[in-house]
């Protein structure tokens, strides 16, 4: 939806699952062989690979079986000659990534993204999380709190009231997904955002834009 905003005509998706919420066309297969296969017929390519092996929840729970897709989407995407864009949560290794966060654009939500790309970009400024924001992560909606105490492994520790889903969709401009739909995308404003960087780099090919 962010890319479609920033001016991109034809959105196409593709996700090894099944995505019915999905408001653009949708293709159901494999996205590291779609992206080999037609990769280069499209203006640009924006990737997100699984972020479980690096995302917090997976280092609490020690968890080692995620696979490590970054590496391979990074290849599949440079072999395409392509502009690109790989975005994944903190902690994953992307290169010269830049930092975005849902605050200084306006959204109810502080979630940070790193997006990576073969192309110069910008990311938001982000020096403070004052105000009155949410966290969407876990397949809850989780209120902000001031730290309580600290664990005797002097982890922080916080007292939070779980929101509902419309919160969580209010807070991150996301009216059409789930709870759990939501606690792993990112609101529209974030690709919009990058995509209004990615745009002018991009040539028309038969009018598609992935």
């Amino acid at each position: 939806m962010g890319y479609h905003r920033a001016g991109f005509g034809e959105i196409v998706g593709v996700d090894i699952a099944p995505q019915p919420r999905y408001p653009f066309t949708f293709v159901q297969c494999d996205a590291l062989e779609f992206v080999k296969s037609y990769g280069a017929g499209f203006d640009a390519i924006h990737a997100s690979p699984p972020c479980q092996r690096y995302s917090m929840a997976n280092n609490i729970h020690g968890r080692t079986d995620h696979p490590d897709l970054v590496g391979p989407t990074r290849d599949a995407l440079i072999a395409t000659g392509r502009p690109y864009v790989i975005e994944n949560v903190p902690g994953v290794p992307l290169v010269c990534a830049v930092v975005v966060c849902g605050l200084p654009l306006g959204l109810g939500v502080k979630r940070h993204r790193l997006f990576e790309s073969n192309l110069l970009l910008f990311g938001t400024q982000c020096s403070s999380h004052d105000g009155d924001w949410v966290s969407v992560f876990g397949h809850t909606v989780l209120e902000r709190s001031p730290q309580i105490g600290r664990t005797v492994n002097n982890s922080p520790i916080f007292r939070r009231k779980h929101l509902g889903t419309e919160r969580g969709r209010q807070a991150m401009g996301i009216s059409w997904m789930t709870r759990e739909e939501l606690s792993e995308a990112i609101p529209p404003a974030y690709t919009e955002f990058i995509g209004r960087q990615l745009l002018p780099a991009t040539v028309t090919v038969d009018g598609a834009h992935l």
